[in-house]
């Protein structure tokens, strides 16, 4: 997921090259797609920048897609909610000053025309969204219609990225409340006559109180405990605080008065801060606990260590990524979380709901590198091409991945290479 900042996008795809939309260069390309037509279909040949279409659409619905696109203000992938079989799938979603499209990803592709589209006008958003339990990193966006989408992002960063441009989209016509919106976002100001033990009496409600769940940190399991971006959504979700700048200030206040406590290194090591906006740390990877509970179950260290150990590494990266299948050789859609000390690059499947990889490696020994963009690489299935590269692990296993540019593809690599 990216701002379309230079840099070839998603999947080579000739329509969108640069950040900005370049006329001439799209006036061409509809020139080059009309002189290759034969019997409405392609001649690859003579069409380099159209890889991912088998076949032209109408003249008319190309032209109309170049327009949408020459507006993009933002694209990456997203899970979204089905309306009619409640299951979630991955769509690479594409924001316009009035819509937001939705496109299906098949054998790696884009489908030249959406799936869907949401109209912005009109619609409400909701961000921090907890309607579901095991997926916190939600935006919920209502249309005038009283339409529910359900959106799901890869990070706490990405889907407060995503819920800010898609706002901006939807207030567009009116800078007033654009200019409060920014305002709001770094604003502080306390309910008045708050009561920080009425917040832990909600904290602890089993039904609307904040999700409790094991976590680990530095190979130690620790119960019953929530992460501090947690605790910050779920203030925010319950009208205790407005911006996430109130919501840390809170915390920090919940934790001089001894109600929570940070438990493991990273959030015991920024307690050694006296300012309140940097006692607490708005991360998910700072764990905390209520006061009483690691009074309770105090346990020694070695009665909470964890025998999957590579899960316990730092985070250093988190983000969608294209895999080709080891045996079917299909390529889907995976969250990949890159995590240091031990490195280990582990891959999810985003549709599901259950946190836990499908699979990962060592990064010791392994080596990483860049594809060729032109033409299909060995190895590759599918006629998939662009932004690819592949990792050779020390037991010579390969894996062969897709970036949605070329930009986030020399990111993935050089944040792999000093683990390897």
């Amino acid at each position: 997921m990216r701002r379309l900042e230079g840099g070839k996008t998603f999947l080579g795809s000739s329509l969108a090259k640069t950040g900005h939309y370049n006329h001439k260069a799209n006036i061409s390309t509809y020139t080059r797609v009309v002189n290759g037509l034969t019997n409405g279909k392609v001649q690859r040949d003579r069409l380099p920048g159209l890889r991912q279409f088998s076949a032209v659409p109408p003249l008319p619905s190309l032209l109309a897609m170049m327009q949408e696109e020459a507006g993009i203000l933002k694209e990456g992938f997203l899970v979204k909610r089905g309306h009619v079989v409640r299951n979630w799938k991955v769509r690479w979603f594409v924001l316009l000053q009035d819509k937001l499209l939705y496109y299906k990803i098949e054998g790696g592709k884009k489908e030249p025309s959406p799936k869907g589209r949401i109209l912005l006008d009109g619609c409400t958003i909701t961000c921090p969204c907890l309607e579901y339990e095991n997926r916190p990193l939600l935006i919920k966006l209502k249309t005038k219609t009283n339409t529910d989408y359900f959106l799901e992002c890869c990070s706490r960063e990405e889907r407060d990225s995503w819920a800010l441009d898609i706002t901006g989209a939807i207030h567009a016509g009116h800078p007033v409340q654009v200019q409060e919106l920014h305002r709001m976002k770094n604003s502080f100001k306390l309910l008045d006559n708050i009561s920080l033990h009425d917040i832990v009496e909600r904290m602890y409600d089993s039904n609307t109180g904040i999700k409790l769940t094991r976590n680990l940190d530095q190979g130690n399991r620790y119960k019953e405990t929530f992460t501090g971006s947690a605790l910050v959504d779920w203030l925010i979700s319950n009208s205790f605080a407005v911006s996430r700048f109130e919501a840390v200030t809170l915390a920090s206040m919940l934790m001089d008065e001894n109600f929570i406590r940070p438990v493991g290194t990273r959030s015991t090591e920024a307690m050694r801060f006296s300012d309140p906006s940097e006692k607490f740390l708005d991360d998910s990877t700072a764990l905390y606990m209520f006061a009483e509970n690691g009074k309770k179950n105090t346990s020694s260290k070695e009665e909470v260590q964890f025998n999957i150990s590579e899960l316990s590494g730092t985070i250093v990266k988190q983000g969608f990524l294209v895999k080709q299948g080891h045996k079917r050789k299909n390529w889907k859609v995976r969250k990949f979380v890159l995590r240091a000390d031990p490195a280990f690059l582990h891959y999810y499947d985003p549709t599901k709901e259950e946190n836990k990889p499908v699979g990962g490696f060592s990064l010791r020994g392994c080596l990483v590198s860049a594809l060729e963009d032109n033409g299909v690489p060995a190895g590759v299935k599918g006629n998939v091409q662009g932004n690819l590269f592949k990792i050779i692990t020390k037991n010579d296993i390969h894996y062969y991945i897709q970036a949605s540019s070329k930009a986030e593809r020399v990111q993935w690599i050089e944040a792999i290479k000093p683990l390897t």
